[in-house]
């Protein structure tokens, strides 16, 4: 799995994910141990930079902790916002990025007109951390980010293709609960919610670490539809 934690809190009769925080905040840097090399992230990033102008605003969601994907934005002259539901895996994004600005946040708290009011963004980049939703809640934060892009805005995201809904794994000595598509279903959930899938690649991949199994990734290259 990618960057980092992404969960909606205990209101509104939503379930309370207090664990999947607690398990990030418990796994620290050995997530980035874990899962040493990102080339699909990294060339998706890479993409992004190469269609955005220079200081255009980026929102990683889901951020971990920053590496790589929040420093090669900002690295490349990218304005970088960055939020997670994880506040150990915030405090360690600040450390590893600190051109970029990082909130502790939940994504149903993400919204325009939300607290603090991040405004629109060029693009939303969002690795591997909606597959930390039940599937119902998808298409909800999908639509979230189609509503913090400018019309046309880009929006890249990575998911493991798995048929699984909200089910709760071993993940580096804590326990974390996923969700998963196959490959047609999650490109009908994206299109579905107002993007237009410009391109696409998958990496298989085999984490550094014995606990955590192979697993197909999907990433995504989309742009928003203005209707």
């Amino acid at each position: 799995m990618g960057s980092g934690s992404s969960g909606v809190g205990q209101q509104s009769g939503r379930p309370d994910r207090t664990g999947q925080a607690e398990a990030f905040d418990a796994i620290g840097d050995r997530y980035d141990e874990a899962f040493p090399h990102k080339d699909g992230q990294l060339a998706t990033g890479e993409w992004l930079i190469g269609s955005l102008p220079g200081g255009a605003r980026v929102l990683d969601l889901g951020c971990g902790t920053g590496v790589p994907t929040a420093r090669q934005l900002a690295d490349a002259g990218l304005d970088v916002v960055g939020v997670d539901l994880s506040g150990g895996m915030v405090a360690l994004a600040r450390k590893n990025v600190p051109d970029a600005l990082f909130h502790q946040l939940d994504i149903a708290d993400v919204r325009p007109g939300g607290s603090p009011e991040l405004g629109r963004f060029d693009a939303v980049v969002a690795f591997f951390s909606l597959l930390m939703l039940p599937r119902a809640e998808i298409p909800v934060a999908l639509r979230t980010v189609h509503q913090l892009l400018s019309p046309g805005g880009l929006f890249v995201l990575s998911m493991v293709e798995a048929d699984v809904d909200y089910f709760a794994i071993p993940f580096l000595g804590n326990t974390v609960r996923v969700s998963g598509f196959l490959r047609d279903d999650l490109r009908k959930v994206v299109e579905e919610a107002g993007f237009e899938i410009v391109a696409e690649s998958s990496h298989s991949y085999a984490p550094a670490i014995a606990d955590v199994p192979p697993e197909e990734q999907i990433f995504l290259r989309c742009r928003r539809n203005n209707g």
